[in-house]
């Protein structure tokens, strides 16, 4: 269990590492933008690789490197992967309704909340 824990912890440093490195290079590119182009960048990036992991380890039986790659790696890479792959396979079962709902449910969610967090801490910390 504390291998898997250690495992985890290397591929979010190595993801985190790779997304911040890759903000820069979006950066470099483009110059400064209004909008959120290198993490938009990210995202899709990431989800299409965790798409190419699922399968891939599925067929070659490398699922005991999940906990590395998909957690860790993509996890500290996007923003978006785990969501994008559980909204996917909601999808693939079938469950459109539950994925809808799931998608709406996270990203409205999600915005509240650090909405309601921003609002805490400005009252708090002001």
């Amino acid at each position: 269990m504390i291998s898997t824990f250690a495992l985890v912890a290397l591929g979010g440093a190595v993801g985190a590492t790779l997304r911040f490195a890759s903000g820069l290079a979006v950066l470099r590119l483009t110059g400064p933008q209004d909008f959120p182009l290198a993490i938009l960048s990210v995202n899709v990036v990431g989800s299409f690789l965790m798409g190419i992991f699922v399968v891939a380890a599925a067929q070659r039986g490398l699922t005991h490197l999940s906990p590395l790659v998909m957690t860790g790696v993509l996890g500290g890479f996007t923003t978006f992967s785990a969501f994008s792959l559980e909204a996917v396979t909601l999808m693939e079962r079938g469950q459109v309704g539950q994925a809808a709902a799931y998608v709406m449910l996270s990203v409205g969610l999600s915005i509240g909340g650090l909405a309601l967090g921003l609002w805490i801490a400005r009252e708090v910390f002001a």
